[in-house]
């Protein structure tokens, strides 16, 4: 089955039908008759209107996994990281999002950036249908990926992730450092890997599905760039040395795990992303 995704129009298009009163099952038909399977068209509703359909024959069991979770007790605003203690901003359950406050540096923040200049190139996504990565014109900034350890500021803020999230330093992919530009954005997406799709055997088998992300701020851009979950009315702005955190127990939209860059208005945006799996990334 072909991943299609829930552009704008679309979800206008639901949206409008909904509110005139359009029975689900009549919405599921009209996109059915417009080339989507029938497994496609009920999880873009699912997604869009935030309601539990009935699963088809196509639709497999969803399975929850052992996710991260950096809190250890209700209320709790200082977490120890190690070396470091971080403050929790702000938090949400459904779906499970933390910020957090002072997780980097000024300087680790500098240095992040001064390491990965030289490397940058127009950042590629996952293509879960053949297992690759390729450039999309949704995600319109410049990237690069570090190895995991590759330099002691990478070593020292993993090694700070690893204790803040309560997770193996060996479960997480080594960290991609981006930069947006003024009018780049990244579409709102879902970190998971999605079972449907052909190519996801392959990518699942360096370490198991991704359970989480940890999005980190280098800098603080002069305008826009916020990080953005649509299904919620979630924005965060992105401050230097802050993060934001979100998990997914399970490769579904009702994680509500739906997030996106919101394009750079003036200046750039600079962030370090880590993504965690369910095990040892190799």
């Amino acid at each position: 089955m072909t991943a299609q995704p829930v552009t704008p129009e679309l979800r206008h298009w639901i949206l409008a039908q909904a509110a005139a009163g359009q029975p689900t099952e009549a919405l599921v038909k009209a996109m059915r008759a417009s080339g989507w399977s029938e497994d496609a068209a009920r999880r873009a509703l699912q997604a869009t209107l935030n309601i539990a359909l009935p699963a088809t024959d196509a639709t497999p069991p969803v399975v929850s996994t052992p996710v991260p979770e950096p809190l250890t007790e209700p209320g709790r605003i200082v977490l120890d990281a190690g070396d470091r203690s971080v403050s929790v901003l702000a938090s949400m359950h459904s779906p499970r999002v933390l910020v957090f406050g002072g997780l980097l540096s000024d300087d680790e923040c500098d240095e992040m950036i001064d390491q990965s200049r030289r490397r940058l190139a127009r950042s590629e996504t996952v293509q879960t249908d053949t297992g690759s990565s390729e450039i999309n014109a949704a995600r319109t900034s410049e990237g690069m990926f570090f190895e995991r350890g590759e330099f002691e500021v990478c070593a020292r803020i993993e090694a700070r992730m690893a204790a803040l999230l309560r997770w193996p330093i060996e479960n997480g992919e080594g960290l991609q450092i981006l930069r947006y530009r003024p009018g780049a954005e990244y579409k709102p997406h879902y970190d998971y890997f999605d079972p449907a799709q052909p190519g996801t055997p392959a990518l699942l088998a360096r370490g198991g599905q991704r359970v989480a992300s940890l999005i980190c701020y280098l800098n603080t851009p002069e305008r826009g760039g916020s990080t953005i979950f649509p299904d919620v009315g979630l924005e965060v702005a992105p401050v230097k040395g802050n993060a934001v955190f979100l998990s997914y127990d399970r490769a579904h939209p009702d994680t509500r795990s739906l997030h996106g860059g919101s394009p750079v208005e003036a200046g750039e945006k600079w962030v370090a992303t880590k993504w965690v799996r369910e095990r040892r990334f190799d």
